[in-house]
């Protein structure tokens, strides 16, 4: 199998059968046996066709003249391949780029279609560039095409940041993140990188070595997200209950300072994984509990602090989940309802921190303020980063902090 067999398996479930793009280029990478080159092209092709869909789309119908929901599911994820390649790989040759997507076509037992696909992608070779530098971003609309979002995301982005801050917003999450590590209480005491200066533990790097891994050296995770497991406040002794645990970055951050940390995670798989994380990094004092959040044992209670680092849309990752901007949905009940359990799992005095991966009024202020409890001021600790109109709750911008977006608020239980 080759690396665009690969990305045209990925692109073909993510968009015919709701996968998810990381789990399927894990298993179609494994198999085709990808060296380390070969297995980079596939996944900047596999993630960057994914993410700029709508902008490809466009792309095809405008000069293939052809809808693309009249064609056939191989067809549209092998135009798209190569209406990538053409548009934002500019070290593939144009006829590289057609004749593997005409064979692409051809493998999937379309011989029918093979000279239409090769029509289409001659006709994207001669006009993509200069269709895709003439778009522009005026209103919501014209931006959620030339950047390739659902038109919900850009209109929100609009309404609650403004159109500058909007466009940023929008351009930074098509970029590569930036690959933040955090340094655990087992790494020695220089790991190469550079430090952040204003989230202790965050280490930029070009990339995690292995070993840093197996040995429990460092756990990949942006400064955003580190951040929200500073702003619990944990301190030597608490016990602290982190809701939604899992794979595990803030719960084994939290055990580096806390006496005790319980760990809820609902799916026995991700709770599995969560374990051995744990042991990796050497928190032996985190316990997992495989469990619903909102149906937790009577004897999880009383605990100091309570993380709630609930699900999500995720507009603040959408750089580093390529597939999340088609499928994302805000869950405001959802994450009312966890921090009810998490208030009522508090101890009198305690704190719960709720800390979302998104960019959105609806799941971030306006869920706190349903609740009507007194917040502690974070942003007069971290004034980096603190929310640009309440600022006693933090908010990181993927534009701005070059990290993913999170909200942070802490409640007095």
């Amino acid at each position: 199998m080759t690396p665009r067999d690969v990305a045209f398996q990925v692109v073909r479930r993510v968009f015919e059968e709701g996968a998810y793009a990381d789990r399927v280029f894990r298993s179609a990478a494994g198999a085709a046996r990808l060296d380390e080159r070969d297995r980079a092209f596939a996944m900047q092709l596999a993630y960057g066709t994914v993410q700029r869909r709508r902008t490809l789309d466009h792309a095809i119908e405008s000069l293939g003249r052809r809808p693309v929901r009249k064609l056939d599911p191989p067809v549209v994820a092998a135009l798209r391949l190569g209406a990538y390649q053409l548009a934002y790989m500019g070290g593939v040759p144009a006829h590289a780029a057609a004749n593997e997507s005409v064979e692409l076509v051809r493998r999937a037992g379309l011989e029918r279609a093979v000279s239409f696909t090769n029509a289409v992608m001659r006709r994207l070779a001669d006009g993509i560039h200069d269709l895709v530098l003439g778009l522009g971003d005026a209103t919501p609309q014209e931006a959620a095409v030339k950047h390739s979002y659902p038109d919900w995301i850009a209109e929100t982005f609009w309404t609650e940041h403004g159109r500058e801050a909007a466009v940023a917003l929008l351009e930074s999450q098509n970029e590569p993140p930036p690959t933040v590590v955090r340094r655990t209480r087992k790494a020695p005491a220089a790991l190469p990188g550079e430090p952040d200066p204003d989230v202790p533990g965050a280490l930029r790097v070009d990339h995690v070595p292995e070993e840093w891994l197996e040995q429990g050296f460092a756990w990949p995770q942006s400064k955003g997200s580190q951040l929200a497991g500073l702003a619990v406040g944990a301190e030597p002794g608490d016990r602290v209950l982190d809701l939604c645990a899992a794979p595990g970055g803030k719960a084994t951050q939290l055990a580096e300072v806390a006496a005790e940390v319980v760990a809820v995670e609902l799916h026995p798989g991700r709770a599995r994984e969560l374990e051995e994380n744990a042991r990796r990094l050497g928190a032996d004092n985190l316990r997992v509990v495989n469990a619903d959040a909102t149906e937790l044992p009577a004897d999880l209670t009383g605990f100091d602090r309570v993380l709630v680092d609930a699900p999500c849309s995720g507009l603040g990752v959408l750089a580093s989940r390529p597939d999340l901007r088609w499928r994302a949905e805000p869950l405001p009940d959802l994450q009312r309802r966890l921090l009810e359990v998490a208030l009522e799992r508090a101890r009198s005095g305690g704190t719960v921190t709720y800390a979302v991966c998104t960019l959105n009024r609806a799941e971030n202020e306006d869920v706190v303020d349903a609740l009507g409890l007194e917040t502690d001021d974070l942003g007069a600790d971290r004034p980096a980063f603190r929310h640009p109109t309440r600022p006693k709750f933090l908010l990181t911008l993927p534009h701005v902090h070059r990290t993913s977006g999170f909200f942070v608020a802490r409640m007095r239980a």
